[in-house]
């Protein structure tokens, strides 16, 4: 029998978090070569600086607005923001008075693998 042929389908839908704070929706779809989350902050909360030391990472705003710094910088996020974090960068999110929510998309991160250790 052969396996069954990819469909799309929706899994999500953008907008408002409704109060909600932390990851919102994560792709969970077997198979899949994506990773993405839908992700909320409540008003003024921060994610303190990070870095993806492994991957690029997409950012779109999709509700309220804030800020990402970086290097010393400080840019300025509103909903449709698309914003490129290469890995390695770091950044510091921070969100406005309405909160902030984004969709990040990256690639997916291998699997762990048995296997034997190196040198054995």
């Amino acid at each position: 029998m052969s396996d069954p042929v990819p469909v799309p389908r929706i899994l999500h839908e953008l907008g408002g978090a409704d109060g909600t704070a932390g990851v919102v929706w994560r792709l969970a779809e077997p198979g899949r070569q994506l990773d993405a989350n839908h992700v909320a902050l409540a008003p003024d909360q921060v994610v303190e600086t990070h870095a993806e030391p492994d991957l690029d990472v997409l950012l779109v705003v999709v509700s309220g607005a804030g800020a990402v710094e970086t290097d010393g910088r400080r840019l300025a996020l509103a909903e449709g923001t698309v914003l490129w974090l290469p890995r390695g960068s770091r950044r510091r999110l921070l969100a406005g008075p309405a909160g902030l929510g984004w969709l990040t998309v990256h690639r997916r991160r291998p699997g762990l693998a048995i296997g034997t250790a190196p040198g054995r």
